[in-house]
This record gives structure tokens, sequence and C-alpha cells, in this order.
């Protein structure tokens, strides 16, 4: 069975980023709109944390949306349901600022229009960690708009995240396909590349490779953008 579907990660491949610089000046947004509410910034970055460490140990019982708000809950206090609304205009208004601690290439926009050319299905399969809106934000800043993917992973919609394999089962799940049938391609050997061992074939973008364990990337097709798309019309 042939490739039906490409999946590309977000974060450093599709929207080039330092993950340090683009985490940094996200939080600092968002104390600044959380601030007036009496959130102490230290107490809400903590929680925030230690929220996002639930939903990648989420064993699918629950959305990741259900596990974040409760642990940041059992963190902050019930208030934070009251003020849900504040946070939900923060990622539709104040988060797009972030656009200035990310990078742009337009090789990114141009290698997922080759994709849907040759028929490709194409999903934004980034760690579902951020709302919705945040993801589609990103995705605008990669210079790609939403009608592009047929599916964006985020944290209303998945019970899983990166690296559990069981994040790849289920967006093959979603959309109705074998994993043989779909390609992964990402920047991070850990968080990416385990796609491959559900059945799914990866592609290892090199331009913003995140390998903390310097692990032999030769074991995975790797490249650039311009290597990618090669590799898109070889596999047809």
């Amino acid at each position: 069975m042939g490739i039906t579907t490409i999946l590309f990660d977000l974060d450093g491949t599709l929207l080039p980023m330092d993950n340090d610089v683009f985490t940094k000046g996200y939080f600092k947004l968002l104390v600044q709109k959380l601030s007036p509410y009496g959130y102490d910034p230290q107490e809400l970055v903590g929680a925030i944390w230690k929220g996002t460490e639930a939903m990648v140990k989420n064993d699918g019982q629950s959305s990741n949306y259900e596990v974040f708000w409760k642990i940041f809950a059992q963190v902050l206090g019930d208030r934070v349901y009251d003020t849900k609304p504040i946070f939900d205009s923060f990622y539709a208004n104040e988060f797009n600022q972030a656009k200035s601690f990310c990078g742009f290439n337009e090789k990114a926009m141009e290698t997922v229009k080759a994709a849907k050319v040759r028929g490709f299905r194409v999903v934004l399969a980034s760690n579902p960690i951020f709302p919705t809106d945040a993801q589609i934000a990103r995705l605008k800043w990669a210079g790609i708009a939403q009608d592009e993917m047929e599916f964006i992973t985020s944290y209303e919609n998945c019970s899983y995240c990166k690296p559990n394999p069981e994040y790849y089962l289920a967006v093959a799940k979603h959309l109705d396909v074998r994993p043989e049938e779909c390609l992964m391609i990402g920047n991070d050997v850990d968080e990416d590349m385990i796609a491959e061992t559900v059945g799914m074939s990866v592609f290892l973008l090199t331009d913003h490779i995140i390998n903390r364990k310097n692990k032999n990337i030769s074991v995975y097709p790797n490249g650039d953008f311009s290597q990618v798309v090669q590799y898109i019309k070889e596999i047809i």
C-alpha cells in the first residue's frame, strides 16, 4: 500500500523557530494579558508547565484540553475557569504578536502545495498542547492557510501528545487510513521520527533539527526542504 497522507510538524518544520526564544516571548505576552486579573507571573507560568506535562503524559482517557484545565485548576484554583474567556481572547488576539519570535521559510508553503498538487491528503500534526486558535495562527505565520490542511491537531481534539506513538495511531484512525499510508515529516528526532514505530514512513527535516540524544540520523530519510519535495515526488 502506498503513501496517501502526509503529516507535517509545525514548530521547527513548517515554522522555523528557536523553541526557547519562542516560549520565553509567548509566556511574556501571556503574563501581560493575565496579570491584571490577579495572576502571579511565576505561578501562572509554573501552572502552564504542569498542565503541559500532564498533557504529554495523557493516557487517552480524556482530551488534552480536559487534562490541562484540570491540572491548571488544581494548581491555581477554580478561579481559572472564570477567566477562561480571557485566555481564549489571548489566543485569538495578542498571541499573534508571538509571530515576531519565529522565522519564516517560503519553502514550507511550497512544500505543502507540492504535496497537495500531487494528490496527497495533508495534515498538520503539530504537538497538540495548544488550542485550535493558536495552531491555526502559527500555521498562518508560516504562510499557510487553514484550509490547506484536512485536519489540524490541537488540545481540543487529541487525547495524546508526542512522543507517545498512540498520538500517531489516533491521527491515522481519525483520518480513516492505515499508518502505513502515512508519511510524517518533522524536525524532532524523538517526537516526530517515533511515528516510524507504528508503521508510518518518516522524513527528518534537518533545517532546524532537534536531536537531544545525538542519535544517528542516517537511519532516516533526511535533508532540507528541497530534498523533502524530491522525496515526495519519488514516493508517488
